[in-house]
């Protein structure tokens, strides 16, 4: 199963900040789009990736007056991408090993969708199920 077959499914759209913005306005957006990360943004397109992880590892660290720093000081950089070509398997393999959650995906230069790794693992366990299903069918049937 390709990213590109995940992405018809899923859509698009990905929710993004302006690297700019503060963490107390990111973390407001994750929470209205009851999502776990949002890409940063720049007048030079990706600039990287802010998690609720990023948000609370700078609560922890500063309290309260971590929510008025920028996205751009807490977000992950040199984000790690995938392209619509690659299999499940690839991202799963790259996200476990990289520790990461989220992958902008990217198409011909441009920001084509976001997966997680809880996008992935849902992929798979349909995989699995429908090669279980087919399975029982050919028993059956034999």
């Amino acid at each position: 199963m390709l990213i590109e077959q995940i992405l018809k499914t899923k859509g698009g759209e990905v929710t993004t900040i302006d690297a700019t913005k503060t963490l107390a306005e990111a973390a407001r957006l994750l929470d209205e789009a009851k999502i776990g990360a949002v890409v940063a943004v720049n007048g030079d397109g990706l600039a990287g990736v802010l998690s609720e992880r990023d948000i609370l590892r700078q609560v922890a660290r500063h309290g309260a007056d971590a929510l008025q720093m920028t996205v751009e000081n807490s977000m992950t950089r040199g984000v790690i991408t995938a392209n619509p070509q690659e299999t499940i398997d690839q991202c799963l393999g790259r996200m476990t090993d990289r520790r990461v959650r989220h992958l902008p995906v990217i198409r011909d230069g441009s920001l084509a969708g976001i997966i997680s790794i809880g996008d992935l693992v849902k992929w798979k366990i349909e995989e699995h199920k429908a090669e279980a299903d087919a399975m029982a069918e050919y028993i059956k049937g034999g």
